[in-house]
């Protein structure tokens, strides 16, 4: 079982949880790097040094705002301080968040398999000349710190996936995919459909890809608090980021009634209490695990059983070092993700 940050609890807290999740015997802790929240790599860093086992990934950084030098020489960094336990999660960006910035997203598929490709020679500390028809590197190599052998850096690339394009791209070059939270199970099925395209394509085994599943999971003794808390977070996810709530078969004309309600991103003022109006529990429950811990450690089951190597939980509930102890990886959750998981991979090829 893994576990996730996105904008909370505040980074003291997030590190006595991450301490508590090594502890409790948690496969992984992911950070989010989405919205202008917090940067992943300097709380994953701060993790390295209070945790012993877990490995440390972010879930995800993206291929726009950190470039593939930059990316290698942060990760090769990760890795020496966390000995060995950095994951590379990478993914294409969102707009409006990109547009923001000035960026244009400008052939995801191709930049996403160019980048990769040229991390990927970095970390074999290869000296890359690479001219791409989005991603350029000329003559560039790591030098490493002193001390650091010269050593190929085995850092797993994981691919943040939702379109089914680059669920199919994922399949052929990443060392896993982790998939989308605010999806359905029908969704997870239809992924590992077009991962599996994607690896027969480059004569890969399904069993050589790692298959982490995102899961936003609001737990309460209160069921339809537990609901409310993840209807707040889903419709905001079904404005900002709408094909992911039409990736699971809501209805476009719903998202873009949300999207309206909401007026834009960051929401207008009172918007979010609008646009939770349209968000009924039929599409809480599809997106999210919402409920009682008995409930919740049901709903997530539901995730592995579609095929998923194991949940990596997003909580939205605050109560995360309790949440953390009841939902310690043990028992039939445990038991699931074994016979599901592969050995992790740390291809570097």
């Amino acid at each position: 079982m893994g576990l996730c940050f996105l904008d909370r609890p505040n980074t003291d807290e997030q590190i006595e949880i991450a301490k508590l999740a090594d502890e409790k015997g948690f496969d992984t802790v992911w950070v989010c790097e989405t919205r202008l929240v917090r940067d992943a790599i300097s709380v994953l860093g701060s993790f390295a040094s209070v945790t012993k086992k877990i490995k440390l990934a972010t879930g995800v950084i993206n291929i726009w705002t950190r470039v593939p030098s930059l990316t290698a020489l942060t990760f090769a960094t990760l890795d020496e301080i966390s000995h060995g336990r950095a994951v590379l999660g990478v993914g294409a960006y969102w707009d409006p968040l990109a547009w923001k910035q000035g960026i244009k997203r400008r052939k995801p598929l191709a930049a996403m398999r160019e980048w990769v490709e040229v991390v990927r020679r970095l970390f074999r500390l290869e000296r890359v000349t690479f001219e791409g028809e989005i991603m350029r590197v000329r003559d560039l190599q790591l030098d490493l710190g002193y001390g650091r052998r010269r050593e190929t850096i085995r850092v797993p690339i994981y691919i943040g996936a939702t379109g089914l394009n680059m669920l199919e791209l994922s399949g052929e070059i990443a060392d896993g995919v982790l998939l989308n939270a605010f999806t359905s199970v029908n969704y997870l099925k239809e992924s590992l459909h077009r991962i599996s395209t994607g690896a027969k394509r480059a004569r890969r085994k399904m069993k050589e890809i790692d298959l982490p599943q995102l899961i936003a999971v609001a737990m309460s003794e209160d069921t339809a608090k537990a609901k409310d808390e993840a209807r707040y977070l889903a419709t905001l996810y079904l404005g900002q980021q709408p094909h992911i709530g039409i990736a699971s078969g809501i209805s476009p004309n719903l998202v873009e009634e949300i999207k309206t309600a909401l007026g834009g991103w960051p929401p207008r003022k009172d918007g979010a209490e609008e646009a939770m109006k349209l968000v009924d529990d039929k599409v809480v429950d599809l997106l999210t695990v919402a409920g009682t811990p008995e409930e919740c450690r049901e709903g997530v089951g539901e995730y592995v059983k579609g095929g998923a190597s194991y949940p990596v939980i997003l909580p939205i509930t605050l109560a995360l070092g309790t949440w953390c102890r009841s939902s310690a990886p043990e028992g039939a959750l445990s038991s699931a993700r074994r016979s599901r998981a592969p050995s992790f991979p740390r291809r570097c090829h």
